[in-house]
């Protein structure tokens, strides 16, 4: 006989009693593991990706780098439902974290970058965000003397490309990693490293069923979930999910889970921004995904859990920039955009 294909609610009452299965008194049997530090195997690639993550020249106008709608002094975020772009542009999506993007399963709410370096490229040239073109990037960093040296030096070619300029991109943003949260430490056997309170929250977050979707180091950005199984979510968004990549109607409204690694310094929360705190979220959460209504007390144990997952923050100073030659024009950021060569 043809089974009948579980319910998403179904199926995540299967995948968290799988999870808490024989669970949870020992860190090996627990459905989140810990961050580890980042190994740089490659240091110089990792700093040049570092400068160019900070570089406004990538972008058309001069003014907007990577770090401006990801600021790794604000949990590599900004705090805005949706960041400004080019010419004071409002963004059409909640900018997520890059912190611990490493151990996402793929990049962008809808998942439609496949890995870090496929999603580097995309802002530089979204015409709300840098409002610039891949050649135009180039032809940028190759009048610069000090980008095109060290360009040779890491990839051994004297005319750089956009996949070299994603690809050190991607390098840094591999060790934006958060280890030695509370959390971390209480899993690898610091029993005081959380509170009971903490750890009552911790619980609570595991036996209500939001494990199912919230596990492994990353505490989430491992599957796409449908915002809303159980109850709708009400929004005027146009954000359509992942059916915008997969063309799918099954998959309209389902993104990426977000990650909970640092959450209480990335609200507002969501992909709109809807949510400006971890006490709303953890509500709107409980009775659309779960259909579950949280007591005060309840939601304020979750919470103190969710702050546990705060690690060490990514330790950085300005990097000093190459310089451009005087002779570096600028483009008119109001002037149509013209790919290097062409007319």
């Amino acid at each position: 006989m043809k089974r009948k294909p579980l319910s998403i609610a179904a199926a995540l009452a299967v995948a968290t009693s799988a999870l808490l299965a024989g669970a949870p008194s020992f860190a090996a049997d627990e459905p989140i593991q810990a961050i580890e530090p980042a190994k740089i195997s490659d240091p110089a690639k990792v700093q040049l990706g570092k400068k160019l993550w900070f570089d406004p020249r990538l972008s058309r106008s001069g003014f907007i780098s990577c770090n401006s709608c990801h600021n790794l002094s604000m949990g590599g975020s900004d705090n805005v439902a949706a960041s400004v772009g080019d010419r004071w542009q409002k963004g059409g999506i909640n900018s997520p974290t890059v912190l611990n993007a490493v151990f996402n399963i793929a990049q962008f709410w809808d998942g439609r970058a496949k890995d870090l370096a496929d999603q580097a490229g995309g802002p530089i040239e979204n015409p709300i965000e840098m409002n610039s073109t891949h050649e135009l990037a180039v032809s940028t960093l190759q009048s610069i003397p000090g980008y095109v040296q060290e360009f040779k030096s890491v990839y051994k070619v004297d005319k750089i490309e956009i996949k070299q300029v994603t690809d050190a991109i991607a390098a840094f943003e591999a060790t934006l990693v958060t280890p030695n949260a509370r959390f971390d430490k209480w899993l690898k056997g610091d029993k005081k490293a959380i509170t009971d309170v903490e750890l009552k929250g911790y619980e609570l977050f595991k036996s209500s069923g939001c494990v199912a979707c919230h596990n492994g180091p990353n505490v989430g950005g491992n599957m796409f979930m449908k915002m809303g199984v159980v109850e709708a979510y009400k929004t005027d968004h146009p954000a359509e999910g992942r059916s915008a990549v997969t063309g799918n109607e099954i998959d309209r409204f389902t993104f990426k889970v977000p990650t909970l690694r640092n959450v209480e310094l990335t609200y507002p929360y969501f992909h709109d921004g809807a949510a400006q705190t971890l006490t709303e979220a953890v509500d709107i959460m409980g009775r659309l995904q779960l259909g579950k209504k949280f007591t005060q007390e309840e939601n304020a144990q979750i919470v103190a859990f969710l702050k546990t997952l705060t690690g060490d923050q990514p330790q950085l100073t300005m990097p000093i920039l190459p310089v451009s030659s005087d002779k570096t024009p600028r483009p008119d950021p109001f002037a149509p955009i013209v790919a290097p060569g062409k007319k």
